[in-house]
């Protein structure tokens, strides 16, 4: 493998390169749920841009973590396979951030909300951007099957969420906010 000695001047840069390149291939063949069925790698590269140009975050352990948010969640990454590729940081971030898949989807909601408090800055982050990216989606492009009634239950249960992580990032909750405020 070569190696360039100018990749050491963007220190990280390597570590979310790897992530995004692993979270497209581990979500290939997946769409999202809208009219439009974008390729699913659009939602997670949405995270990192949301993190970078509106809430000024440069950690490259938070971007990476972003990009692979719903590896474990969605495809068939096991937690130890991100730690051997990651490391514990960022694979106990992209934990905090995962739905127990195994539970009623009710209990998972009142779950997140529960745990955002609790949850780590870094964590607290990715969240952040994962809602308002579900938010902008939503309003772009709604699934087929949801009803304006649903789309609204969704967007309050977002803003439970992160009224429980206010105080991580004014530009992002500021961001949310504005979001928000299209609610159908």
């Amino acid at each position: 493998m070569l190696t360039d000695p100018d990749v050491d001047k963007q220190p990280g840069m390597g570590l979310v390169l790897r992530a995004a390149r692993f979270a497209a291939w581990k979500h290939r063949h997946q769409r999202r749920k809208g009219k439009g069925r974008l390729p699913y790698i659009n939602h997670p590269l949405d995270l990192a841009h949301v993190l970078w140009f509106e809430g000024q975050v440069t950690d490259p352990i938070v971007l990476a973590a972003a990009l692979l948010h719903d590896t474990v969640e969605d495809t068939q990454t096991s937690v130890q396979e991100l730690q051997g590729e990651f490391g514990e940081q960022i694979a106990g971030i992209v934990m905090e951030t995962t739905d127990e898949k195994s539970l009623d989807w009710r209990v998972r909601k009142k779950l997140q909300i529960t745990r955002a408090r609790g949850a780590s800055i870094e964590a607290r982050l990715v969240k952040l951007a994962d809602k308002i990216c579900n938010l902008r989606s939503l309003i772009a492009n709604p699934p087929q099957n949801w009803t304006v009634e649903r789309q609204r239950h969704y967007f309050d249960w977002a803003k439970e969420v992160v009224d429980q992580m206010r105080g991580t990032n004014p530009d992002l909750e500021l961001r949310f906010d504005q979001v928000y405020r299209k609610r159908p």
